[in-house]
């Protein structure tokens, strides 16, 4: 196993740590640890591609590992009231439709991979997650109105970008 996919199992394995430390109002450490696995996402995909690294295995598990770990925070976040309880939902809705486009592409023969507003969605989310555990303010609301925008606007691109998909079907 390569170094960027033992990053993906490292946030993996972190996720039930951070939930721990958050449950029990250890909100500064759980920031700090959530902020450590959050950084594997990045460099996980950047030794990937420079490293010529880039396996299956990364591709499913890389962006299941973000799903786990953002949502999980997010769940108990909004439970805790440092997060408003739409914010999960939208994230779960628009990561569960995306998935799901994705299914029909691969279906189809087609790889979708992760564009510059996804990417732009996961930071946000997480910069707006390791925020709200250390602070609890209105900056924390606009973060997640924020979040929830981008979180939409990315969903709509990805849908957009193939709904051909949609035509193929309906013609054939």
């Amino acid at each position: 196993m390569n170094l960027p996919n033992k990053l993906t199992l490292i946030r993996i394995a972190l996720v039930p740590v951070c939930l721990i430390l958050l449950a029990v109002g250890w909100d500064i450490p759980a920031a700090v640890l959530f902020a450590i696995a959050s950084i594997t996402d990045f460099v996980d995909g950047y030794l990937a591609r420079r490293d010529h690294l880039v396996t299956n295995f990364g591709k499913f598990a890389d962006p299941i590992a973000d799903k786990i770990l953002t949502l999980t925070m997010m769940i108990l976040m909004a439970a805790k009231g440092y997060l408003p309880v739409w914010l999960p939902v939208i994230v779960a809705v628009r990561e569960l439709a995306v998935d799901g486009l994705r299914l029909i592409a691969v279906e189809q023969g087609r790889v979708v991979a992760a564009g510059m507003s996804g990417k732009v969605k996961t930071a946000l989310q997480m910069t707006t997650i390791i925020y709200c555990c250390v602070f609890h303010n209105v900056l924390g609301l606009i973060l997640s109105i924020a979040v929830a925008a981008i979180t939409i606007y990315s969903g709509v691109v990805y849908f957009w970008q193939l709904k051909d998909l949609f035509t193929k079907d309906l013609k054939g």
